[in-house]
């Protein structure tokens, strides 16, 4: 072929992913991206409210997160991140510290030592782990995870196992995946000491991997294409069209919805369908920026029986003081000013915030992940035209909709394309 291209639509983490790996094998890439700022659902915003940069949500990672550490060192060898051994604080007094101990035992003595638990609660925690761990975390088919917490007291549930399950599969416990849940169970407290770790930027989102990828592809001599929204992928003899121009391959690195008419156009109707009725679940982030001098004890802080989830401190993390993001994952659409006025009062209440900050801003992602139910079907990497391939953090994964699900899923197209190009080489 006379251009030896790979057209990548979209610079979101999956995309970027893709593009990072390909330019390390040497395969030239165009990366089409819609918007002017890179980073997909996990990026920078500005308000005109803030004189600084904020993110559309708020993100952490954990040590487990792999390949999407890796690639950010790849491209920002020294990013800025604030890395903590495992630590939950709920405000309600419970708080657990991973021992220093090699993993599974430093989660265990973790829930062994917790505060804020009775020793029945802690042992309820514990044999649960190993209940899973002998079971080699195999759940059964169909179950959720309110089937999988049933022989836990309530208080494990609504203090420890409920806020994680919404915190990584931004799913209500009753309708969740109990397999996806005992994956991250696993692999994030049970295999290694680190992976454990809880990984929270210090900068913007999009500071953090994004900018510093697209500058790794541009030093590369790879085309970088902001502000493009592709109109048209279209199916050749010897390639494939994006918006006119020829291509040895595609990867379609967006959101569901946005690959739904690229798949229609190359005839993919069934694919295009299940992706355009995928369900999802929102994320809402309250910003609240309080005086300067306002301070939590902790940088993060979870919240229980509240409509706030967790509560980030940003002057401890990005030296915006007095500045709050508060989360709610699986947010069920409330009128803004409810949730305003909830909000506020619970940190009043719960945290001793003041009762009005001086300023509050609700960002919420209506399509934020999909619904990561039992029953859910997750599209393939790889689709029925040759060399049109999907990324994105929706795709096929033993893993939720994170930024390591994204990455992973840019990672494997990437893969599957080289192992292509060397068969046909």
């Amino acid at each position: 072929m006379s251009d030896r291209r790979v057209a990548i639509i979209g610079a979101g983490w999956a995309g970027l992913a893709a593009a990072i790996t390909l330019t390390q094998h040497q395969i030239p890439v165009t990366v089409y991206e819609a918007g002017r700022v890179a980073g997909g659902r996990a990026r920078r915003i500005h308000l005109p409210e803030h004189d600084h940069p904020l993110d559309n949500g708020q993100h952490i990672l954990t040590g487990a997160y792999h390949t999407c550490l890796k690639l950010i060192q790849a491209v920002n060898p020294d990013p800025e991140w604030l890395r903590l051994p495992l630590q939950l604080h709920m405000h309600q007094g419970l708080s657990l510290h991973a021992a220093a101990l090699p993993a599974p035992l430093h989660s265990l003595v973790g829930l062994l030592s917790a505060k804020g638990l009775t020793w029945e609660a802690r042992w309820q925690a514990v044999l649960f782990m190993l209940h899973w761990h002998i079971r080699q975390f195999k759940a059964p088919p169909h179950s959720t995870v309110a089937e999988l917490l049933r022989t836990q007291s309530r208080t494990l549930v609504t203090c420890l196992w409920e806020p994680l399950c919404l915190a990584t599969l931004n799913t209500p416990i009753q309708t969740a995946s109990a397999q996806v849940f005992l994956n991250v169970i696993r692999d994030s407290l049970t295999r290694r000491r680190s992976d454990s770790d809880l990984i929270i930027p210090t900068t913007d989102l999009t500071a953090l991997f994004p900018e510093p990828a697209l500058r790794f592809l541009s030093n590369s001599g790879q085309q970088i294409h902001m502000g493009h929204r592709v109109k048209q992928v279209k199916s050749e003899a010897n390639g494939l069209l994006v918006d006119g121009h020829l291509y040895r391959a595609v990867i379609c690195a967006t959101a569901p919805w946005h690959a739904y008419p690229f798949l229609q156009q190359l005839g993919m109707t069934t694919l295009a369908d299940q992706l355009h009725t995928m369900p999802t679940q929102a994320i809402a982030t309250l910003w609240l920026q309080y005086n300067t001098n306002i301070r939590l004890p902790q940088v993060m802080t979870g919240m229980t029986g509240t409509l706030a989830q967790w509560v980030f401190d940003r002057g401890q993390s990005h030296g915006q003081h007095g500045l709050m993001a508060v989360v709610i994952s699986a947010e069920s659409g409330q009128p803004v000013t409810d949730i305003h006025r909830t909000i506020t009062h619970e940190l009043h209440h719960h945290l001793g915030l003041p009762a009005t900050p001086v300023w509050r801003k609700l960002i919420r992602e209506q399509r934020a992940t999909f619904a990561c139910t039992p029953q859910i079907t997750r599209p393939q990497h790889i689709t029925d035209i040759p060399n049109f391939y999907l990324a994105g953090d929706y795709t096929a994964s033993p893993y939720p909709a994170t930024l390591e699900a994204a990455c992973q899923s840019g990672l494997q197209c990437a893969i599957h394309l080289l192992q292509r190009h060397q068969r046909s080489s």
